[in-house]
């Protein structure tokens, strides 16, 4: 290092005595000649030659960004055909390999077949979210007058990021807060002379059991999800800070936080706070937003927040007139699929994928994945930004995975959305080819003996090298 330093400093040395006594000027570096005239002073403020900016970076290339030559196909095959010879992948897998320029399957086996998806099921769950209800749409915990004097109902409005009193608000996305929904509603009940209410909440926006059917019983209790309430605040937790213990009854435990919020704001809560529905058309007194749907799905996808998938399931329901539940958001799920021209291979028994009665087949997630990335569908690009990325973020940046010989060095290189439940191994997502193809994939094994998961990232990083 210092004998390079040594150099460079040797090297300037000589150049600036050069320049002393060849009165060179930077026009001669660029081959231009030196003024011979003296030039007028440029006036004040504009500068005395004009900015230059350089050209595009890619405007050499023969194609866009993104749609480079096709992978030699006969490569591919053989490659990924070999890879799935493992036997960690066990004697189920599916396989979809797609070219989102012109929809042609590059590489398929099983592409059909019906898989357990596990969490990959939130990628047909967001798609359908941003697709029936706009990556702009928000969801509002409101607080409206009760039916008699004196008494106020918290209205849940589907949004379990919604913030608890002890939550660290520094992440993304900017999550709705109860304290400032109990602050907004002080504000509003003191100015009409009100210092005490009696205070109910109201859950109905979302129907049916809080559980799917194909639920574990140690999901709830181990953390992996919380029962599924229109009205819950810190995805049901009882410490934000912890995965868990879920609390059992997410609704009276947010409705009780919030009357101590309103206490703590100088309007004295009644002690019996009680489920009840809004009356129609009640005035509000207070409410809050949460961030818009794309921001909520990039969230799901990155973390695979299970409860914000259940949560979106049921609003995708409502959208589409259906039922507020498990059964209903499944039956509107497909409904918006099938408007994308998704048809088949699609039957969801919750939002989440940790249900073992999901089916996804490999074509229908590859397929949807090349949507989001398609100019015709700018509204679900957030299925793809969402995505984590290989190394870096997610369920794809915890250390382990890509980590093995022959899948590290497509590390940043491939965005995928994993699955996993006992005996099954899932990887969907999208990358380009070394010479600039957009493709996506489904890698789908739901009888793998141990863990496929270093398989399915060396298929994926084979896409990312082809």
């Amino acid at each position: 290092m210092l004998t390079t330093l040594a150099v460079l400093q040797a090297l300037t040395i000589v150049t600036g005595i050069y320049a002393m006594t060849t009165e060179f000027s930077l026009s001669a570096l660029t081959s231009g000649s030196s003024p011979t005239e003296p030039t007028a002073s440029p006036a004040e403020g504009i500068p005395s030659v004009p900015v230059v900016t350089a050209g595009p970076v890619l405007a050499q290339l023969p194609v866009k960004p993104g749609d480079g030559p096709l992978p030699t196909k006969g490569t591919l095959t053989k490659q990924l055909a070999s890879a799935l010879g493992d036997d960690a992948l066990g004697d189920r897998v599916g396989v979809s390999v797609i070219d989102t320029v012109t929809g042609e399957q590059l590489f398929a086996a099983d592409p059909d077949t019906a898989v357990t998806p596990a969490s990959t099921t939130k990628i047909i769950t967001c798609s359908a979210a941003l697709a029936s209800l706009g990556p702009d749409t928000r969801f509002s915990t409101r607080v409206v007058q009760g039916s008699a004097p004196g008494t106020v109902v918290l209205v849940g409005g589907g949004d379990p990021l919604l913030a608890g009193p002890s939550a660290k608000q520094d992440g993304y996305p900017k999550q709705a807060s109860l304290a400032t929904l109990a602050a907004r509603t002080a504000a509003t009940l003191k100015s009409q002379g009100v210092r005490k209410v009696t205070l109910s909440y109201d859950t109905s926006l979302f129907t049916g059991p809080t559980k799917a059917s194909g639920w574990k019983p140690n999901y709830i209790p181990d953390g992996e999800v919380a029962p599924v309430h229109a009205l819950t605040m810190d995805v049901g937790r009882q410490d934000p800070r912890f995965r868990s213990p879920r609390v059992p009854d997410p609704a009276q435990y947010a409705a009780d936080a919030f009357a101590r919020l309103l206490a703590k704001q100088g309007v004295k809560v009644g002690k019996s706070v009680r489920q009840a529905k809004a009356p129609a058309g009640a005035a509000e007194l207070g409410r809050v937003d949460s961030a818009p749907l794309y921001a909520l799905v990039e969230h799901t996808l990155t973390h695979s927040d299970n409860d914000m998938a259940e949560a979106l399931m049921r609003h995708v329901a409502i959208k589409e007139g259906q039922e507020a539940s498990f059964a209903g958001g499944g039956k509107a799920v497909a409904a918006v699929m099938q408007r994308l021209g998704i048809a088949q291979g699609v039957s969801l028994d919750d939002g989440s994928g940790l249900s073992i009665r999901n089916r996804i087949s490999p074509n229908a997630l590859a397929k949807a994945i090349a949507l989001s990335g398609s100019a015709g569908h700018p509204g679900l690009h957030a299925i793809a930004s969402g995505m984590p990325i290989a190394g870096f973020s997610g369920t794809l940046g915890n250390g382990r995975r890509f980590v093995g010989s022959d899948s590290k060095g497509q590390v940043g290189l491939v965005r995928a959305k994993t699955g996993t439940l006992n005996h099954v191994n899932t990887l969907a997502g999208l990358s380009t080819t070394k010479d600039g193809r957009l493709v996506t994939y489904a890698f789908m094994a739901d009888r793998v003996p141990v863990n496929a998961e270093p398989v399915l990232d060396r298929l994926a990083a084979i896409v990312a090298r082809s």
